[in-house]
């Protein structure tokens, strides 16, 4: 992927929270119904955050998992509006001296536009009900079923490369 299409991410994080405890979660199915996209775009984003907890060693769970597991979504839509301009002209008129020309010039704008989406996975201490972590990731979106399937995955998976927090100092 080109480094116009790369992903930010932020993350912000309860520094009173022993995240060493941690081993099981499940998600908080209220907080998903709200998210405002696609139920299948929902799922894809439930399974890119199973993929990489189970991959981080968490264990999915029902019965009284340590942390519940949302996500909510933001759109925003750009317009880029570019002026190109395009002329041609010449000097030394036949007959007029070295300072007369004729030329043209003609400005084609060109309009395209994109879809920036923000990503926010909500991590919540289940005893306490208080928010722990929350990652955050904005990026160009693909209405191509095949891109947004991608894409979707590295939003997740580069969110969560930042849990636990301090992670990155202690390698």
């Amino acid at each position: 992927m080109s480094s116009c299409n790369s992903v930010e991410v932020a993350t912000d994080y309860d520094r009173q929270a022993d995240f060493d405890t941690y081993k099981t979660y499940a998600f908080y199915k209220p907080g998903v119904d709200k998210a405002e996209i696609s139920d299948l775009d929902k799922r894809r984003i439930l399974r890119a955050i199973d993929a990489s907890l189970n991959q981080m060693g968490f264990e999915k769970t029902k019965e009284n998992p340590d942390l519940l597991v949302s996500f909510f979504t933001k759109t925003e839509k750009n317009v880029n509006i570019y002026q190109n301009s395009y002329g041609a002209g010449y000097g030394w008129g036949y007959g007029y001296g070295p300072y007369w020309g004729a030329g043209f010039r003609n400005n084609y704008p060109s309009v395209s536009t994109s879809t920036d989406g923000t990503l926010f996975i909500d991590l919540v201490d289940k005893n306490s009900m208080n928010l722990v972590w929350q990652g955050m990731g904005k990026g160009i979106l693909s209405l191509e079923m095949d891109k947004k399937i991608e894409r979707i995955q590295e939003m997740v998976q580069k969110i969560m490369e930042q849990y636990p927090p301090g992670k990155q100092m202690k390698k």
